[in-house]
């Protein structure tokens, strides 16, 4: 399994860059990486006992793959090989897929490392990769909205590389058990970076404007799988340092309710969806040690929900009232938006049963907020009207992709069958209901426009500064 899991790692950089010398099997290569990256996980999955694997020496290269890792690197096949087959019959040429597969290498990799340089190595090359993809149109908007991406998350990385070089000060190792050990600017320093990277709280800001204006792919894979590299150290911090898990909670909660308050209000779908992946991921890191499951269920519906999105005749979800869309679009935007609000017999529900029951008691009222903030959010799709020969352009892979997202999340109810209780349906029921009637009677008729300042680059950066400080108190507390 060792030697396995070293090829695992280095076999997307191999074929991303062989892609170049076989431009003409560049889509076939590409899907080929995914599906092993499906089998590695299901490797994980059957697995009796973690993987720790150390490199060069003690004070070398650690790596940890479990069950946990195994639901991310799930995810990330899933939704890479969705997006693949999505883009298959496009002219996509072999350098979007060279640096999508590089992406998927680097993100993979970032869920099995467990020393703080290896995952900065993999942070960084994530962001040149996420970059390039994003600037891929080469339109004047996109180029600006990938180097502003860039820059924030070069700015943030500097902040957690200066705590990874306190973290080996104070322990002469750079392994993250060593956070339990080490200063308290370290690990706000650290808390700064990642929080940043994975879109969490108000350092997330940066993210509804980066994968609204992606194009629909790219959409998919940052929100799907690109965000949670920076999101999965905190829960794997969170399980290795008790002292450190209150800290995540927090921001769990915190980065849920700040979401759908957005999210409630907007009047875009893509941003919609965006500042809902900021609130989905607060659902991960509000129970860290059942986080997986809701990951690898947050990965396939969000991508699946930004592919539908790009076959819709308008973001503008006012003109879609105007502009009845077809009808299977309108089904699987349905089921979609049924499991992200928890509706039973998907996945979403039992990933949020299990989260739920996971919280701690002062977690409960927010994230039942946040859960019937989603169920207003997505009654926005729900009740969209549709017609037989509606508008609507699916591309020639866009069902095949569907299959694989909404087959997933259909599939993926075995994870956790007991969570088919009498008391564990009514409840998620009830809030469905309830946020489809305050949709009814007070959001649908809302016309606020929350302002954007925030998301502006220079109050993106001041915002760190204000973060440091919230977490230098938090970790002193």
């Amino acid at each position: 399994m060792s030697t396995l899991t070293i090829v695992w790692i280095a076999l997307p950089m191999f074929v991303g860059f062989s892609i170049y010398l076989f431009p003409k099997l560049d889509r076939y290569l590409a899907l080929g990486v995914a599906l092993v990256s499906a089998g590695y996980a299901s490797q994980l999955f059957m697995a009796k006992s973690p993987l720790t694997l150390e490199l060069l020496d003690s004070f070398g290269v650690t790596l940890i793959a479990d069950e946990l890792s195994g639901f991310f690197i799930f995810t990330n096949a899933l939704v890479t090989s969705a997006v693949i087959i999505y883009c298959w019959h496009t002219n996509k040429t072999a350098f979007f897929y060279t640096q999508m597969i590089i992406l998927h290498g680097c993100v993979n990799a970032a869920f099995v490392c467990a020393d703080f340089i290896s995952l900065y190595v993999a942070l960084e090359v994530i962001s040149i990769a996420a970059f390039l993809l994003i600037a891929y149109p080469r339109t004047n908007r996109s180029i600006w909205v990938a180097l502003r991406y860039l820059l924030f998350s070069n700015v943030a990385m500097l902040f957690y590389l200066m705590g990874a070089g306190l973290v080996y000060e104070a322990n002469y190792s750079f392994a993250y058990e060593g956070l339990s050990n080490a200063p308290i600017e370290a690990i706000a320093l650290i808390f700064l970076g990642l929080l940043s990277k994975g879109g969490i709280f108000v350092s997330g800001l940066w993210l509804p404007l980066t994968h609204s204006e992606s194009e629909t792919p790219v959409s998919a894979l940052l929100s799907g799988v690109v965000v949670k590299a920076g999101v999965f150290p905190l829960m794997r911090f969170a399980l290795m340092v008790p002292e450190i898990d209150p800290i995540v909670r927090i921001f769990g909660v915190g980065t849920a309710v700040l979401g759908v308050g957005y999210a409630v209000f907007e009047k875009d779908s893509k941003r919609m969806l965006a500042f809902h992946t900021i609130s989905q991921l607060g659902f991960v890191l509000a129970a860290p040690e059942v986080g997986g499951f809701y990951g690898l269920t947050h990965g396939l519906v969000k991508s699946a929900l930004f592919l539908i999105a790009g076959t819709l005749p308008s973001r503008n979800l006012k003109e879609l009232h105007h502009q009845p869309m077809n009808t299977p679009i309108w089904i699987a935007l349905v089921i979609a938006s049924f499991s992200i609000s928890g509706f039973p017999l998907l996945s979403g529900f039992g990933a949020k049963v299990l989260t739920m029951e996971n919280l701690l008691r002062w977690q409960v009222i927010g994230m039942n907020i946040a859960a019937l903030g989603t169920a207003i959010s997505f009654a926005k799709f729900i009740f969209l009207p549709h017609k037989a020969q509606g508008e609507g352009n699916a591309k020639p892979g866009f069902w095949l992709a569907m299959i694989i997202l909404i087959g997933g999340l259909i599939l993926a109810n075995v994870v956790y069958y007991e969570a088919y209780t009498v008391k564990n349906i009514v409840k998620p029921l009830a809030t469905i209901a309830l946020g489809w009637l305050a949709y009814f009677l007070i959001f649908k008729r809302l016309s606020i426009k929350l302002p954007r300042m925030l998301e502006q680059f220079d109050h993106l950066i001041g915002m760190m500064s204000l973060m440091l400080l919230l977490l230098f108190g938090m970790v002193f507390a």
